[in-house]
């Protein structure tokens, strides 16, 4: 049971994998037809369910693969460095998502 588990996830990181890349070729249809892409939910629709994917499936594969020990550590510590990356674009999309939202420079609206 454990084992269709661990097989589960290596499928939905390949499906995750699989729809960022749809959403990629989504975005490069609409340009050709002369829509602008949001540049704002870019991130979020193409890279995150991209590195996301490829975190699940690095995570998983060596291990199922019955793979030495040591290759088992570097998919573990690439991993991670994955994720602690994934988490850096996270934070750094929401302060810009946020940053968008507020007013600058002071900018006040006018009192009645």
């Amino acid at each position: 049971m454990l084992r269709f588990m661990d097989w589960s996830v290596v499928a939905m990181g390949c499906v995750l994998v699989l729809l960022s890349l749809a959403s990629r070729w989504w975005e490069r249809t609409e340009v050709r037809k002369g829509r602008s892409p949001d540049q704002g939910m870019r991130f979020f629709g193409a890279w995150l369910p991209l590195l996301v994917g490829l975190g699940l499936v690095g995570a998983r594969m060596p291990s199922l693969l019955v793979a030495p020990h040591p290759v088992i550590m570097i998919a573990d510590t690439l991993d991670g460095a994955l994720w602690v990356t994934v988490l850096i674009l996270v934070l750094r999309a929401a302060r810009r998502g946020t940053r968008a939202r507020s007013p600058r420079n002071g900018w006040a609206p006018p009192r009645p």
